[in-house]
């Protein structure tokens, strides 16, 4: 039997907002910012600081938990080059966190019904979308994440109108998503907080993976990344692992 997972930091940069946290037995540390282009300048700073606000090393944990998507592309390459990185540098496993699930515990967290459509703003007029329940403490899909339309998910509702909608494309969408009586969380995100819990099902599933496969979840084809885009990355990866090894001089802690 797997041990129980007890210790973990958790990141999510698929949207516009950062989100980082880090528990350590029942304590836990969070910091929230601005994400987008500044994620992947931010994202490596202030993981640092929850370490040294908690006290502890990398090497010190179970594992690494992130955001894998769906989201924006830049964000999702930011969090898993970041992850790998740090994970790599501190040999420790990863665990890739469907984001709309976050975002379905953080609006539970908030009081919503376990029963949650998460409904987040794709851009390009277009909606990332799933149904999830939460059924003993943890949460299945009823319908996995697809990229859709306002109008698409209109039909769908017309014969199973959903109970609760959570998510940024409330905000970004308004009347246009046919909501009826749901229940309505447009605040919901993928906080790091909300990923915390969703880790420790994971972990005792036995879903944390190798580094390597620290590896984002796309709904939205981007035949390929630029040069820059690319040499971005590696630099990122390369960052993260550089901090792990300027922390402990190289030698297991």
């Amino acid at each position: 039997m797997t041990a129980p997972l007890t210790s973990c930091l958790a990141f999510d940069t698929a949207t516009e907002h950062l989100s980082i946290a880090l528990q350590v037995g029942d304590a836990v540390w969070s910091r929230q910012g601005p994400g987008g282009a500044q994620a992947s300048a931010t994202l490596i700073p202030g993981i640092m600081d929850l370490l040294a606000q908690a006290g502890v090393g990398l090497r010190e944990l179970d594992a690494i938990a992130f955001g894998r998507g769906p989201g924006a592309f830049t964000g999702l390459r930011t969090a898993c080059a970041v992850a790998q990185g740090l994970a790599f540098g501190a040999d420790k496993p990863v665990l890739p966190i469907d984001t709309l699930l976050a975002v379905a515990e953080d609006a539970r967290m908030d009081g919503a019904a376990e029963d949650v459509w998460v409904v987040m703003d794709a851009r390009m007029d277009e909606i990332y979308a799933a149904h999830a329940v939460c059924e003993a403490g943890r949460w299945r899909y009823v319908t996995p994440p697809f990229l859709g339309t306002p109008q698409a998910l209109n039909e769908r509702w017309r014969s199973a109108p959903p109970r609760a909608l959570a998510g940024s494309a409330l905000a970004a969408f308004g009347d246009r998503l046919a909501c009826g009586d749901a229940q309505r969380l447009p605040n919901a995100l993928p906080r790091a907080r909300a990923m915390l819990p969703l880790a420790v099902a994971l972990w005792a599933q036995g879903g944390a993976v190798d580094a390597a496969l620290a590896l984002p979840l796309y709904l939205r084809d981007k035949v390929a990344q630029t040069m820059a885009e690319r040499a971005a990355v590696k630099a990122l990866a390369e960052s993260a692992a550089a901090a792990v090894t300027a922390i402990t001089g190289g030698v297991p802690t």
